[in-house]
């Protein structure tokens, strides 16, 4: 009897792994394409269909970010899709708003309040990424001052269109108060940025989408990093979830990357709109209490 009931607490475990595994590799994959990394699947996945308690999740996704940044983020720095000189900027920026947000913010405000803000802003941000949905490269962009000093416009080679993409870059002193925002989000709430990162290269500085998610991605390596820390101190990442996830996740941001350099850019917006819409409703409904 005690034989036949440890067969089934392995096998239930082996099955439990399997899914944690699946949800990684998937997340891994929209990460690397949407540049958000791999969160937005993992977690949701780990909390409501797996019940892991939200903080042991959270633990896995942030190891997920970081293989996700890892892997997908070498190969878009090898082939030249980064703007390396964007990220170090805007990072700056980011780490400003976390430290501000997580130190000073965070014991006073009211994190229930700052989702509801927070998913409706997102949801309010879909406007204008709807608006050029099917655009494959922005038009009429020149570089404004601040880029032009820092020499942030750049080029890379597109795999789909064949031939080489130049571009400038504009809006540099909105997309460091995007970021700046993303920081402090990310302080407040404990939630990784990149979905901010992301519209600050789009909305923004109107880089191709291909640019915004390889930029990203090198980006929220850095961010989760420092979180990781965090988690690792609190004792909050368990190394049964972590192994399934961070490998998972790692073979799906290569696949995703592979699949990302041959999509066009108005198909890699429409991928980000899907999480971006998700991520939103995700927020929102967790600042109502309500279950997604």
């Amino acid at each position: 009897m005690v034989r036949g009931r440890s067969m089934g607490a392995d096998a239930a475990a082996i099955t439990f792994i399997l899914k944690v595994a699946a949800a990684s590799l998937a997340g891994g994959v929209v990460g690397s394409i949407s540049g958000l990394g791999g969160g937005i699947i993992i977690v949701p996945v780990l909390t409501i269909f797996l019940g892991m308690p939200i903080q042991d999740a959270i633990g896995a996704s942030i190891i997920s970010v970081i293989a996700t940044s890892s892997g997908a983020g070498s190969v878009y720095v090898r082939d030249h899709i980064t703007n390396v000189r964007i990220a170090m900027f805007l990072e700056v920026e980011t780490a400003a708003g976390a430290i501000i947000g997580a130190a000073v913010l965070a014991p006073i405000a009211n994190a229930q309040a700052l989702s509801i803000v927070f998913g409706l802003v997102l949801l309010a941000s879909l406007v204008p990424i709807f608006g050029k949905i099917g655009e494959e490269l922005p038009e009429g962009v020149h570089n404004d001052p601040l880029a032009k000093k820092l020499r942030l416009s750049s080029s890379y080679f597109d795999k789909r269109m064949g031939r080489q993409v130049d571009y400038q870059v504009t809006g540099i002193p909105a997309s460091m108060g995007v970021m700046f925002l993303a920081g402090i989000i990310s302080g407040l709430l404990g939630i990784g940025a990149g979905v901010l990162k992301v519209l600050a290269h789009e909305v923004a500085m109107k880089v191709p989408s291909k640019v915004s998610t390889a930029t990203s991605n090198f980006m929220i390596g850095v961010t989760a990093a420092t979180a990781a820390g965090v988690y690792l101190r609190r004792g909050l990442v368990l190394p049964w979830v972590v192994v399934p996830v961070a490998s998972s996740v790692l073979l799906g941001a290569f696949i995703g990357t592979m699949l990302m350099e041959r999509m066009s850019n108005a198909r890699v917006r429409q991928v980000f709109a899907v999480a971006l819409a998700v991520i939103g409703l995700e927020m929102l409904s967790r600042g109502l209490g309500l279950p997604l």
